[in-house]
């Protein structure tokens, strides 16, 4: 299934509370000719244009090629929230590649979230950005688990996170949903779309040409590579795949380790009495691993992200879906108006890691990000740039992480993904 038109319209961001809180602009044009590059990147999100941006700024003539528009897939439509670290916890690192290098992921993790705030102050991007994003729990032993955890970082990383009780944390997010939680002050929230776009006119500025309504079809390689699309070819001494839950088949090491999913947000109306949801600018996100999370807009909607996906396509009625696991969490906002909801394609890994790879000559890759993009594919797609400049370190540790296949191939991707989703949502309702 081709997931780049499947559910969406070509040409045309989805009917979000982010696309109607831009400023889009009109589209960039099509590639209509063949033209030389030093590096072609494939796929105008977070990775992509931060790599741009980065390759551009050292000089680098730099040719983006996306198949939609500038933020079209996952950058422009997740939950906007700025984790620290990696997506799995520091004692699952310390026990997966030692104590060592899950400190040095651990820095790399603040690194990214650095670089995005830094990103954001440099070029002005109005994002909205605020710190400060809760983890809770629901149950007895979640809370017992999340407050070990942040004593753990306080006494291994130096990392402070606010520990509450459930009288304390339900001050802030009054849900009888949640029985504590922590709140970790370096984390943030923003309008995804927004950095996207900011990204995009940062890079243009630097000097890189991006066009839209260009779908590669394919990637040769030799002593350069070529990237071909229906108007016209790109040949450059460098490739970059930035296209996580959108590859297709571009690509088949990744496509075997990395596996797109779906996921759904909606906006509601204006909140009267917003702080019957959160009493702080925070972001939030549960201890489920079909995981809620929710915010509040700058305009005093509830944005929440919830609700299963069994397949590739979305479900015809979005808000009902995102409606039922919004009113398990806020009993009271049963009857509120959703005025926008909407799906979007993410990629998930065995291990929920990044993929990071060279994974053909002069070709890099990636994605994978597993629901923690905003920071970590803005900071792989610095990694990259640097590689390409003979600065590999960093890539080099990120791309050291072992990624294992999954099972079945592609053919079975799709079986294996519904088995999944069910036996998941199952552990959540049971509390397992």
């Amino acid at each position: 299934m081709d997931l780049l038109t499947a559910n969406d319209r070509a040409g045309a961001y989805p009917d979000s509370w982010y696309a109607a809180t831009s400023d889009i602009g009109p589209a960039r044009p099509a590639l209509a000719t063949d033209v030389r590059a030093d590096v072609c990147i494939v796929g105008a999100g977070y990775t992509g244009l931060s790599a741009a941006v980065h390759l551009a700024q050292a000089g680098r003539r730099v040719v983006v090629l996306e198949a939609q528009r500038v933020g079209f897939g996952a950058s422009g439509r997740n939950g906007g929230q700025l984790g620290t670290g990696q997506r799995v916890e520091q004692p699952y690192l310390e026990k997966m590649v030692g104590p060592e290098d899950a400190r040095r992921l651990w820095d790399m993790g603040l690194e990214a979230t650095d670089l995005v705030r830094t990103l954001i102050s440099t070029h002005k991007i109005d994002c909205f950005y605020r710190p400060g994003v809760a983890w809770t729990a629901e149950t007895a032993r979640d809370v017992a688990d999340l407050h070990a955890y942040a004593d753990h970082m306080s006494r291994i990383y130096d990392h402070p996170v606010e520990v509450l009780t459930r009288d304390a944390f339900h001050a802030i997010c009054p849900s009888p949903a949640y029985r504590g939680g922590v709140i970790d002050p370096r984390s943030g929230h923003l309008h995804p779309l927004r950095f996207a776009l900011g990204l995009a006119r940062a890079a243009e500025a630097a000097g890189a040409t991006i066009h839209e309504g260009s779908t590669v079809t394919g990637v040769s390689t030799g002593p350069v590579v070529t990237v071909a699309t229906p108007g016209g070819q790109v040949t450059a001494d460098h490739v970059i795949l930035a296209c996580n839950g959108y590859l297709g088949g571009l690509n088949a090491a990744v496509a075997a380790r990395v596996m797109p999913i779906n996921n759904f947000v909606a906006a509601t109306a204006p909140l009267d009495d917003p702080d019957r949801v959160l009493a702080r600018d925070i972001a939030v996100s549960d201890s489920r691993f079909v995981v809620n999370y929710f915010r509040l807009s700058h305009d005093k909607r509830l944005l929440f992200g919830g609700g299963e996906s069994y397949g590739y396509r979305f479900p015809r009625d979005i808000a009902a879906k995102v409606r039922k696991p919004m009113t398990q969490i806020f009993p009271h906002l049963r009857d509120v108006p959703i005025d926008y909801a909407w799906g979007g394609t993410l990629a998930i890994t065995m291990k929920r890691l990044p993929y990071l790879a060279r994974v053909g000559p002069a070709v890099l890759n990636a994605s994978g990000y597993s629901g923690h993009g905003v920071g970590t594919a803005t900071h792989a797609g610095m990694l990259m740039a640097r590689a390409i400049q003979g600065q590999s370190d960093g890539f080099d540790t990120m791309a050291a992480i072992p990624t294992a296949p999954f099972p079945g191939g592609a053919r079975l991707r799709s079986p294996l993904l519904v088995l999944a989703m069910t036996w998941y949502s199952l552990r959540d309702r049971l509390g397992l």
